[in-house]
C-alpha cells in the first residue's frame, strides 16, 4: 500500500518499505536522481514526468513530482519535475538537477542557465546548444522528428523522451517503465504508445 502526500504543486509518494530491496536502502552511496524536463505547453513534459515517477513507484523507489507552467500556458513555456531515489525524500523540491531536457530553444534558453556542469542533459536535435551550458554530457537526438516520422503522430514526443531518459539513466526496468506508460495513456492508443516508447529507447546510442 502506498501513502500520498501533496502540497501546492508538489506530490511525493512512497512505496512500502517492504517493496524496497534492503540491500539497496544500505547502500552506502546514495543514488538519487533530479530530473528537470522543459519544453512547451501541450507537449507533455507533465505527463512524462508523471510517468517517471510511476515507473519508480513500480521499482520500490520513493518518488515527487511537481510542475509549472509559464504565463502563456499552453504554448509557453513549462519545466516539470521529478525525483527519483532509494530513500525517503526530504524537501520534495528538484534544487540542483542532476537531468535535463529540453525540447524546445525558448526552454532551453530559460532554463540552462545555471545548470552544473555535473548535470547530464537532452536535447532535440533541433536545438542550438547555448554558451551559457556548461553540462559535461550533452546527448542530442531527434526526439520531435521521430515522433512524427517514425510513430507517427507528434503527440507522442513525450513517450519518446521518456523512452530516451531511460535509456541515458537505467532508472527502472523497461517493464517497470512500460508499465507506467499504459496506465497513463490513452484507451485505444496503447499499442502507438508502446511503438514510441520503443523508438525512444533506439535513439541513445551508448
Amino acid at each position: 500500500m502506498s501513502t500520498a502526500k501533496k502540497t501546492t504543486e508538489t506530490k511525493e509518494v512512497k512505496k512500502a518499505a517492504a517493496k524496497a530491496p534492503a540491500a539497496k536502502a544500505d547502500k552506502a552511496e546514495r543514488t538519487k536522481m533530479e530530473i528537470r524536463l522543459t519544453g512547451s505547453g501541450g507537449q507533455g513534459v507533465i505527463l512524462a514526468t508523471i510517468i517517471l515517477a510511476e515507473a519508480g513507484i513500480e521499482a520500490g523507489k520513493y518518488v515527487a513530482q511537481s510542475q509549472a507552467y509559464g504565463p502563456e500556458a499552453r504554448g509557453g513555456s513549462c519545466k516539470a519535475e521529478v525525483i527519483i531515489d532509494e530513500k525517503p525524500i526530504g524537501f520534495t523540491k528538484v534544487e540542483k538537477p542532476t537531468f535535463f531536457m529540453a525540447l524546445t530553444q525558448k526552454a532551453l534558453d530559460q532554463y540552462a542557465p545555471g545548470l552544473s556542469k555535473h548535470c547530464i542533459v537532452l536535447l532535440d536535435s533541433s536545438l542550438e546548444t547555448p554558451e551559457c551550458l556548461l553540462a559535461n554530457k550533452v546527448y542530442k537526438a531527434p526526439i520531435l522528428e521521430s515522433a512524427i516520422k517514425e510513430v507517427g503522430k507528434a503527440m507522442t514526443a513525450n513517450i519518446v523522451a521518456v523512452g530516451a531518459i531511460n535509456a541515458i539513466l537505467n532508472l527502472v526496468s523497461d517493464e517497470d517503465l512500460h508499465t507506467a506508460v499504459m496506465s497513463h495513456v490513452p484507451k485505444g492508443t496503447e499499442e502507438l504508445n508502446e511503438k514510441a516508447l520503443k523508438v525512444g529507447m533506439k535513439l541513445i546510442k551508448k
